[in-house]
């Protein structure tokens, strides 16, 4: 059976894990322990609600089947460490969903580590056994729900992540051509009135979007990109800017950023938040791509 391993693309601006799901079958085949209480506590609360599990894994074989294709898919420790840096990095800690499906609110990541010693390790206290170099987090229930419905009575077993991977061998492939394909993209969705395409393309977004992806050039104009954007965020940025037509993959990337709102709100110069916000159309092209999405899968 195919093996896959899953990297992160640092060209993409979504790359990486934005949120951790509870669910009842993780992936990683390791479940998650309930902290009620603590030891040696001066003041020992009724319930901490405090779930500690390992987030990733890496170099573990997880079984996906698509239609007929069945694989597995892994990730290696570079990846997995990567991966939680990430997570941090763009404040996804409070991103929290049920089973994949429901978002959720009150859930919140407030340890987060990679183990260096399984038998010295944090989490070998509460039972788990998580290899080294595995993800291991703590996150703090404040929703009664969630706390007593599924947690307590056993209906969530474990952490699953959710996020944006790349596929090695292919990213291997097309690392020489990069440049070469997105102008190739870029032609298509030009030409798609041609015949001999059947992209569609769209230019009804909004001209705050347009204004907002200005805003974010004229500011990296001036101060630069530092260390902020990928290729792909600074071409979207262009792409708005200057009324391209944009595909129905580049509009689902656009309501995908909506991850990102949380850093949307920190002034130009305070990290990289708002910089990309407004080179991804701002409020305004972010919510007319996810009405659009809506509107065009819906047709």
């Amino acid at each position: 059976m195919k093996i896959i391993e899953l990297i992160i693309d640092e060209n993409e601006e979504l790359s990486g894990v934005d949120a951790v799901s509870i669910v009842e079958f993780p992936a990683i085949e390791s479940n998650f322990v309930s902290l009620n209480q603590q030891l040696a506590l001066a003041k020992v609360d009724d319930e901490k609600r405090i779930l500690m599990g390992a987030a990733l894994i890496p170099n573990k074989h997880i079984y996906r089947r698509n239609g007929n294709d069945e694989y597995y898919i892994f990730f290696s420790d570079e990846t997995v460490r990567k991966a939680s840096e990430l997570f941090l990095m763009n404040s996804n800690q409070n991103n929290a969903t049920l089973e994949h499906q429901k978002e959720l609110k009150d859930l919140s990541i407030v340890e987060s580590w990679i183990v260096e010693d399984a038998e010295m390790d944090k989490s070998k206290k509460y039972g788990l056994d998580a290899p080294v170099g595995s993800w291991v987090v703590s996150m703090k229930v404040n929703n009664d729900t969630i706390w007593n419905d599924f947690v307590k009575t056993g209906k969530v077993k474990g952490f699953s992540i959710e996020g944006y991977f790349a596929d090695k061998l292919e990213m291997s492939l097309q690392q020489e051509k990069e440049l070469e394909l997105l102008n190739k993209i870029k032609d298509i969705i030009l030409n798609s009135e041609k015949k001999k395409t059947n992209l569609e393309s769209y230019t009804d977004y909004p001209e705050q979007a347009t204004e907002n992806a200005k805003i974010a050039l004229r500011y990296a104009e001036e101060n630069g990109w530092g260390a902020c954007g990928t290729p792909v965020g600074k071409a979207r940025a262009n792409q708005l800017a200057n009324r391209e037509p944009i595909s129905e993959d580049t509009i689902a990337r656009m309501a995908s950023f909506e991850r990102q709102r949380q850093n949307s709100d920190r002034p130009l110069g305070e990290g990289c938040g708002r910089l990309m916000w407004l080179a991804w159309g701002g409020d305004a092209g972010i919510e007319w791509a996810s009405r659009k999405l809506k509107q065009i899968r819906k047709e």
